[in-house]
């Protein structure tokens, strides 16, 4: 049976954790599979240990819908410990918030894609443990597209930003566990860093196949489902297209209200979408863009998970978007993500040449041609830092 690391930690407690204060950067989802909070697992393993509480983006209920709406310092009432905002005035853990601790336990559910945040705060607690000489423990939870396939190119120099901090491609195809050392001996963080790891969770693996219960890591991320898609269907973040906010299907519908079913069907490229079915649609969002108004657009249905590429595809839907509407589809103008100046889709594309190359009407299989090399060269790097064969 696969134990995700929070679950190997409470069973067998580490001997060097014991007299240490911690921190645990957790959200809602921060569960073992009997819905039992990290929190909680940890207060009854080390009894007085827990010090304080972090939280990431949409905060510690994963409660704020969209980016840039930030979560406020708080207590826990279950508790009573501080949980320290990291989506809010800072998005990096300061000098204060590490004199509560010795050691700072990372527990989220990542969804597998570079511009999910949660790996970035991650990344960022490795600099302040290692500039306040603190350790990070990671612990490991799977990657819910598994861990065989990659996808996308890697970011451009001119595109870092919070939704991409390093040059890893858009579906990384590691888990937290994995990055973090990626991050920290790659990219030179050199954090005190240990990993509490799975056990038998392997490479082939998408969520479906753990057994774990799904709990969602934020709002718009309510089944695995949605996962799946993500990579590729989060770039309508990045346009006036709605990519399903404000309904139940977030990420798998998207659409507008001067889509035409049929007119965008016969402009796509079809085979850029194997794996999956674009089911036509019509729906009303709540609440984000086009909210109150009739939305014509199409569920991205997968079929065959493993034959389906989501970042492929939404490059595809966004290119039949280009050539279609130029006259209604626009790029959201900035900011995106505490950045001001960058064009918020050249952040989540990762590149800005990438978007002006869609707009030129380039297929995308020429496209991925063009960063298969640096692809293959970040396959060979993640190698190095596998946890699981």
């Amino acid at each position: 049976m696969l134990k995700t690391g929070i679950e190997q930690l409470v069973a067998a407690p580490p001997a060097w954790l014991k007299g240490k204060r911690l921190g645990l950067l957790c959200n809602q989802a921060s569960t073992d599979r009997e819905f039992r909070h990290s929190r909680d697992l940890v207060a009854a393993v080390l009894p007085g240990h827990l010090t304080c509480l972090f939280s990431p983006q949409h905060g510690f209920f994963a409660d704020k819908q969209d980016n840039m709406i930030e979560s406020a310092h708080m207590h826990d009432r279950a508790t009573g410990l501080p949980i320290f905002s990291l989506y809010g005035e800072s998005r990096q853990p300061d000098e204060f918030m590490m004199d509560h601790l010795d050691v700072l336990l990372v527990d989220l559910q990542d969804v597998g894609t570079r511009v999910y945040t949660f790996i970035h705060t991650m990344a960022y607690c490795l600099k302040a443990a290692a500039a306040c000489g603190k350790k990070v423990v990671i612990l490991d939870r799977p990657n819910p597209l598994g861990g065989a396939l990659i996808e996308g190119n890697l970011v451009e120099e001119g595109c870092r930003s919070f939704v991409g901090l390093y040059p890893i491609p858009m579906r990384h195809g590691l888990t937290m566990g994995e990055l973090a050392q990626l991050f920290n001996e790659h990219f030179g963080i050199n954090a005190d860093l240990e990993i509490i790891t799975m056990s038998s969770w392997h490479r082939a693996m998408t969520f479906d196949d753990t057994g774990l219960p799904w709990v969602f890591p934020s709002p718009n991320m309510p089944a695995p489902a949605t996962a799946l898609v993500y990579p590729g269907q989060v770039i309508w973040e990045g346009t006036n297209v709605s990519e399903g906010r404000g309904t139940c299907l977030p990420f798998e519908l998207f659409g507008a209200p001067w889509l035409d079913h049929q007119d965008f069907v016969n402009g796509v490229d079809r085979s850029d979408l194997a794996g999956a079915v674009l089911r036509p649609v019509a729906f009303e969002p709540t609440s984000n863009k086009h909210c109150g108004r009739l939305c014509n657009g199409f569920q991205l249905q997968v079929t065959e998970r493993r034959a389906f590429r989501p970042y492929r595809a939404s490059l595809s839907l966004l290119r039949t978007f280009l050539a279609l509407y130029p006259e209604h589809f626009a790029y959201k103008e900035p900011p995106y993500e505490y950045e001001y100046e960058k064009l918020p889709l050249d952040m989540i594309l990762g590149s800005r040449l990438l978007r002006e190359a869609l707009e030129a009407g380039e297929k995308v299989g020429e496209l991925e041609k063009g960063w298969r090399e640096e692809l293959a060269g970040f396959d060979r790097l993640r190698r190095k830092f596998f946890l699981y064969s």
